[in-house]
């Protein structure tokens, strides 16, 4: 129990997820339909209100500030190709972390795979993400804008961003049911994040002695790979250290949240 997880007990848990792909979706469907349960549009309240809100920043950023194009890009297209990554990651990362205590009364069934629920609750996000996803496209085709092969990379790092808020969220949905202030941590986590990745803003405003620091943000990694891939047309493997980076401290956040659930997970009946 106490030993550190290594690359077989690595490979167990992959196995094991992608052997019970068929419940994970089944519970991820219904999870989403449920948070929208009596609602007389239903599931579609899923999409429309992140869809207002980028109509509205497209409206406040192109007709009311006529926001000049960054690196020859609408501002507008340039802004929501950083959101859309973001969007997922914030609600992925807050639906998972309260996914067990929310659910606590699985917990007490010996039979059912506590673990799966982090996990069902980022696929469920996943939902709206692809849907955003394809909307890009679609704005950038609107916007008279040429397909690059590139742009398939949107699969590459939406898988990277899922592993990502994964290995994050077998932490802080571990810890939340012992540590309940946890739940407030996320969130500011995400506030302050939101700002210290370049969503709204580019880091060639910084000068060049402070780019390096917003770099360590593994995010940074993410929203500029959606512009690498859909406005730059450039592949991942070009950017060899920043890929190793990245995957290298998704690799430590998740071994740590598989070390901290495999210990813990046998006192949560009694905490919850």
């Amino acid at each position: 129990m106490g030993v550190i997880p290594g690359p077989r007990a690595i490979l167990n848990v992959i196995r094991s997820l992608l052997r019970m792909r068929t419940l994970i979706f089944q519970l991820a469907r219904r999870d989403f339909k449920t948070r929208y349960l009596g609602s007389y549009l239903g599931v579609i309240w899923g999409y429309i209100q992140p869809f207002i809100s980028m109509l509205l920043l497209w409206f406040i950023f192109e007709i009311g500030f006529k926001s000049m194009p960054v690196q020859n890009f609408p501002f507008s297209i340039w802004l929501f190709t950083g959101m859309v990554p973001w969007l997922f990651f914030a609600e992925a990362l807050q639906a998972a972390t309260g996914a067990i205590t929310e659910q606590s009364w699985l917990v007490k069934k010996v039979v059912f795979p506590v673990g799966i629920l982090p996990v069902v609750r980022i696929v469920s996000a996943l939902f709206v993400h692809v849907f955003f996803v394809a909307l890009l496209f679609l704005a950038f085709g609107l916007y008279g804008l040429e397909f690059r092969w590139t742009m398939v990379q949107v699969i590459y790092y939406s898988f990277a961003l899922f592993a990502f808020v994964w290995g994050l969220s077998l932490v802080t949905a571990t810890l939340i049911i012992f540590v309940k202030d946890i739940g407030h941590i996320v969130a500011l986590f995400i506030q302050i994040g939101f700002w210290a990745t370049p969503i709204f803003w580019s880091l060639t405003m910084l000068p060049e002695q402070y780019r390096f620091f917003f770099h360590w943000n593994p995010m940074h990694y993410i929203a500029e790979g959606y512009r690498l891939a859909m406005i730059h047309g450039e592949w991942f493997w070009q950017h060899p250290r920043m890929t190793l980076y990245f995957w290298g401290v998704t690799a430590i956040i998740w071994l740590v949240g598989v070390l901290l659930f495999r210990r813990l997970r046998p006192h949560f009946a009694d905490v919850l």
